[in-house]
Parts: C-alpha cells; sequence; structure tokens
C-alpha cells in the first residue's frame, strides 16, 4: 500500500473561502476517484501554530502505479488548478506501509 501526504499552506487573501471551497472540491472531484481505497481530507486546528499548514489530503492505494493513475485524473487536474492558484506552499510525501 502506498499513503500519499499533501499538505497545503493557503495565501492569505480568502483564507477561510478558498480552504472552504478546497474541502468541497475534494469531496466532489476527488472523493469519487476509484484508485483512492482511503480518502481523507483535514484541516489544521484553530488552536494549532498559524505557521502550520492549514489542509492536508490523506489517502491510500494499492500501489504507485494507482498513484500515477490518480495524478492524471482529469478531476485531480481540476482540483489540482484550482489548489494552485489559493495555495502559498506544498508539501507532499508518498510511503509504502
Amino acid at each position: 500500500m502506498i499513503r500519499h501526504i499533501c499538505m497545503f499552506k493557503l495565501q492569505e487573501e480568502n483564507k477561510a473561502a478558498n480552504l472552504a471551497k478546497a474541502q468541497e472540491l475534494a469531496d466532489e472531484l476527488l472523493k469519487p476517484i476509484p484508485q483512492i481505497k482511503r480518502y481523507e481530507v483535514v484541516v489544521n486546528s484553530e488552536k494549532a501554530p498559524d505557521s502550520n499548514y492549514e489542509l492536508s489530503l490523506i489517502f491510500d492505494y494499492d500501489s504507485m502505479e494507482a498513484l500515477k493513475e490518480y495524478s492524471v485524473h482529469p478531476n485531480h487536474i481540476k482540483f489540482g488548478d484550482f489548489i494552485k492558484s489559493v495555495r502559498e506552499s506544498r508539501a507532499c510525501i508518498d510511503y509504502e506501509f
């Protein structure tokens, strides 16, 4: 199994609205992608430091090939286009477990 964790730090402008939109789009566009075996979208706690990333996607796949298929899926591309327009930075890790 492959776990894919991707975190986003959002730009300050319209941060709350963009965070809500990202969560909505993730549920709409990413959750139905068949390669994803486990789906979780989490938001940083309001009590956590402001320096933390605000949004994280945590997905499991059967294989690295399945992750690669996900990465070119049209829904993933559409989500990516949105998040690129509102993010300040991104961090990602993929590991076997």
